[in-house]
This record gives C-alpha cells, structure tokens and sequence, in this order.
C-alpha cells in the first residue's frame, strides 16, 4: 500500500513535472546540471531510478550503452516514454529504487537525479545500487540541496516549491557534499567527484565508485 501512495502522489504532477521543475528552481539552474551530465563518458550499461518524465535521461543516454530509465510511477513513465520513446538504447520500466527486479552486478553505472533527498530511506537506496552495480561500477547522483544557499533565496524557493507541488513530504532529506559523500562511503562507494552546482538554487553532483569486496 505505501508504494501505491508515494505513486499516487507522484503521478498527479505528471501533466506538469517538467512546468513545476522548472518554475521553482529555473531553467538555467537545470541547463548547468545537464551539461554536467553530458561531459560524463564510458557509461556502459546504466540503470536510472526515479527517472521521472525523462528530462535527464536524453542527457545520460548520449554517453551510454543501454539505459533502463525505471520509475515508480506508471503516469510520469508514460510521460518518459512520450520524450524518448523512438530512441532504441532506452528500455522504460516500472520498479521500487528499493528493491528493483535486476540481478546483481548487472550494470557499469546508476544514476539517479532529485531521487535521494525525497525518499524515506536513503540509505536502502544506495544499498540497491550497491548491489546492482559491477564491481567499481559509477554511481552518479545529482539532488536538490538548500547547502550554502541564502536564507531569502531558501524562502523563495519554499514558496515557489509550495505553489506548485503543495507540502513536501515529511522525509525529505538537507544532505551536503559531506552528510551525503559519508553515507554513499558507509554503504561500499569511494568518492570520485563532490561539488555544488548553482548559484542561487544549488543542487550536489557527486560520483562514486563501487569499492571491490
């Protein structure tokens, strides 16, 4: 039943994920993710969870072998598939980012984008990724942070936030390079990258690697 809510509450903004994303932390701010996105190379094989209407999957896939763009909501999975459906190194596929249906050490690289910082239990994410993952496969993981923003510009955004997507749920996480770099290296990874990007609105970048056992 908990799943068939955190859907229900998702697919009501399928119509306007990509319009709220970008009315609350701006176009712009998203344009320098995705050139982040775009400068990484040698993909592989890549599992995306919480992949969403796909608005970065088009960036993920240009660099990869095969993605499986996966989602817990059948509503923004279509929305996804409407974007991206005529690219052939695309599979769209409905899963739980806790316990998908793929082997273990199936793929070179997990992505995941604004997934950690919304969901209950971060930790059993990463384990998920952990266990999917080759060893020193590439984690990649770009979230939404309120770290090093003004105060003014955090209650703007909450506003913004509030307009369009009502209260944010009660588990959303406040991760920073350090609190989430830590949590990544307690579940098996070694950090390669840690940045902010942004300048107003910020979002964490980071990449890891899974360590061999």
């Amino acid at each position: 039943m908990a799943d068939e809510i955190k859907e229900k509450y998702w697919s009501r903004f399928s119509s306007t994920f990509d319009e709220n994303q970008e009315y609350v932390v701006g176009k712009n701010f998203l344009a320098e993710v995705k050139i982040n996105l775009n400068n990484l190379s040698n993909l592989g094989e890549v599992l995306e969870l919480g992949c969403g209407t796909g608005y970065f999957t088009e960036s993920i896939v240009k660099n990869a072998i095969h993605v499986f763009a996966t989602d817990l909501s059948g509503e923004l999975l279509e929305k996804a598939r409407e974007r991206l459906g005529d690219n052939d190194k695309i599979t769209f596929q409905k899963e739980n980012c806790y316990s998908t249906s793929f082997k273990s050490e199936k793929f070179d690289t997990v992505f995941m984008a604004n997934l950690i910082h919304v969901i209950e239990d971060p930790s059993k994410v990463l384990q998920e990724c952990f266990r999917v993952l080759k060893d020193d496969g590439l984690i990649i993981i770009t979230s939404f942070t309120n770290h090093e923003m003004k105060t003014l510009e955090i209650i703007k955004l909450g506003f913004r936030y509030i307009k369009v997507w009502g209260k944010p749920p009660r588990y959303t996480h406040r991760f920073s390079p350090d609190s989430l770099g830590s949590l990544m290296a307690s579940k098996g990874f070694s950090i390669e990258e840690s940045k902010i990007l942004g300048i107003k609105t910020k979002s964490l970048f980071l990449t890891g690697r899974k360590k061999y056992l």
